[in-house]
C-alpha cells in the first residue's frame, strides 16, 4: 500500500502503514500478529492511537484538515503536526526528562509516532479531578518550563538564531490564529461558538462582555501574544497537556507551538491549576471534602513558580558570558546593573505569567472549549457557583495583574474568594 499522499488512517490501514514504516515496524520487533490498537483521541482536533504488541508499543497520532470536534465545517491545516513534531524534538532535546521521545515523523501524512506513556501515567487533569497528590509535580514542571523556556530566548541564543528559529515558527499562523480567537476575542464579545452554564452564569458572561478595563487589559495582553517572539512557547500548557505518575511528568502535544511571551506556558499551567483548586469544592463528598486537596493544589502553585524562578535564573547566572545577545557582557557589566535587569525581566515575567493565565482561566468558563475538571460536576448550580468563583478571580488577576509582588499575594487573593 502506498502512502505518498494524505488519507486518514484507521485501524487497519494503520497496520499497513507501520509495516511499511521501519522506524516503527522495528520498535515492535517486525511482529504484527498480536497487534493491539486503540484510538483514544478524545482531545478537539486528532486521531490518536496507541499501539501495543509483545516486543513494543508507541502512540501514533494524525492531524486531520479540519477541527475533530467541531468537523469539517472548520476546517485546520494539517501543517500543525510538523510544528508539532519539532516542537516535540526540540523541547525533548532541552529536556528529555520530561518529554517523549519521537520516532517517526511523515509530513504528507501528517503522522507522529512516539513514545507510549504507559500506565500507571495518566492526564493530569483527570488526576486532579479524583484528587491524586503528585509529589514532584511542581519539580518537574518548573524544570521544564525553566529550560525550554530559556535556552529558546535571546538570554541564550544569538539574535541571528533567534530569527531564525521564529521565522519557521511563523508558519503556525493557522493554530496561533485559533488562540487569538478562543482566548482574546471570542469570550468578550457575542460569538456562536461561546457557552457556558446557563443560565446560572448568563449575567456573569454579560459582565465580561460589558467590562471596558477588563477588554482593555486582554488587548494588551493580545498585542504581546501577537508581537512578541520571546521563547519557544507550548502553546497549550494546560493540565491536560501533561501526564504523570507519582514520579514522572511528561509534556505532550506542543502543536501550538510557537515563538510567544514565555508567561503565555507558565501562565496556562499555572491557571488550570486554579481552575482545578475551584472545582475541588464540585467533588468534594461525606468521604473527602477535598480540603486537605485544595491546600496541595494552593502548595503546587506557589512551589511552580517560586521553583521555575530560582532555576530559571539559575540558567541565566550560569549562562551570562554565553552566545546570548539580550544583555551583552560589555555592556551590562556590573553586579548592581545585572540584578537590576534581571529583577525587571522577572518582575514582568511575573506579571504576564499572571494575565495570560487569568486569560485562559475566562475562557474555559464563558468560551468555547471548557474543562473536564468543572464540566464533570453533574449538578449545574454547584458546578455554576465554583466556576464563579474561577471566574471572579481570572477578572481580578488580569486587571491587577501588575499590582501582585509574589505568588504568595496570589494564593491570598485566591483564598479570600474561596472564603
Amino acid at each position: 500500500m502506498a502512502f505518498s499522499e494524505f488519507r486518514p488512517l484507521d485501524e487497519k490501514s494503520l497496520i499497513e502503514y507501520i509495516k511499511a514504516t521501519p522506524s516503527l515496524s522495528s520498535k515492535l520487533g517486525d511482529k504484527f500478529d498480536d497487534l493491539v490498537i486503540k484510538e483514544v483521541g478524545d482531545g478537539n482536533l486528532n486521531f490518536v492511537y496507541i499501539v501495543l504488541g509483545a516486543s513494543g508499543s508507541f502512540v501514533i497520532k494524525q492531524a486531520l484538515p479540519y477541527i475533530r470536534c467541531i468537523g469539517e465545517s472548520w476546517p485546520m491545516t494539517k501543517e500543525r503536526a510538523y510544528f508539532e513534531a519539532v516542537a516535540l524534538k526540540e523541547h525533548g532535546g532541552l529536556c528529555p526528562e520530561h518529554v517523549p521521545e519521537v520516532y517517526h515523523f511523515d509530513r504528507t501524512m501528517s503522522l507522529i509516532g512516539m513514545r507510549y506513556l504507559e500506565p500507571p501515567h495518566i492526564i493530569l487533569r483527570k488526576g486532579l479531578i479524583a484528587g491524586i497528590e503528585y509529589p514532584l509535580l511542581a519539580e518537574h514542571m518548573s524544570e521544564y518550563m525553566a529550560k525550554t523556556l530559556f535556552f529558546t530566548s535571546l538570554l541564550y541564543r544569538s539574535t541571528t538564531e533567534h530569527k531564525r528559529a521564529v521565522a519557521e515558527f511563523c508558519g503556525n499562523l493557522e493554530l496561533c490564529r485559533l488562540t487569538e480567537q478562543v482566548v482574546f476575542s471570542d469570550p468578550y464579545k457575542v460569538s456562536e461558538y461561546n457557552r457556558w452554564t446557563s443560565p446560572y452564569l448568563d449575567r456573569d458572561a454579560e459582565a465580561v462582555r460589558e467590562d471596558n478595563i477588563l477588554k482593555l487589559e486582554v488587548a494588551e495582553l493580545k498585542f504581546k501574544f501577537c508581537e512578541r517572539a520571546q521563547a519557544l512557547i507550548h502553546g497549550d500548557l494546560h493540565t491536560g497537556s501533561v501526564m504523570v505518575t507519582q514520579v514522572s511528568t511528561q509534556v505532550i502535544d506542543p502543536e501550538f507551538a510557537f515563538y510567544a511571551p514565555m508567561g503565555f506556558d507558565i501562565g496556562a499551567f499555572i491557571g488550570n491549576l486554579i481552575l482545578a483548586f475551584f472545582a475541588q469544592d464540585g467533588h468534594a463528598d461525606q468521604k473527602n471534602d477535598r480540603k486537605a486537596y485544595k491546600e496541595w493544589i494552593l502548595k503546587t502553585i506557589e512551589d511552580t513558580w517560586n521553583l521555575f524562578h530560582q532555576k530559571f535564573t539559575a540558567l541565566w547566572d550560569k549562562h551570562k558570558d554565553g552566545s546570548g545577545e539580550a544583555y551583552l557582557p560589555a555592556i551590562y557589566n556590573n553586579p548592581e546593573l545585572q540584578k537590576l535587569i534581571k529583577d525587571k525581566y522577572m518582575r514582568e515575567l511575573f506579571h504576564d505569567t499572571l494575565g495570560f493565565g487569568a486569560a485562559k482561566m475566562i475562557r474555559r468558563i464563558v468560551g468555547v472549549a471548557h474543562v473536564e475538571d468543572f464540566e464533570s460536576i453533574k449538578e449545574p448550580s454547584i458546578r455554576a457557583d465554583c466556576e464563579r468563583r474561577a471566574l471572579e478571580v481570572g477578572k481580578t488577576l488580569l486587571k491587577k495583574r501588575r499590582e501582585f509582588l509574589s505568588i504568595s499575594e496570589v494564593i491570598l487573593a485566591i483564598r479570600h474568594v474561596q472564603s
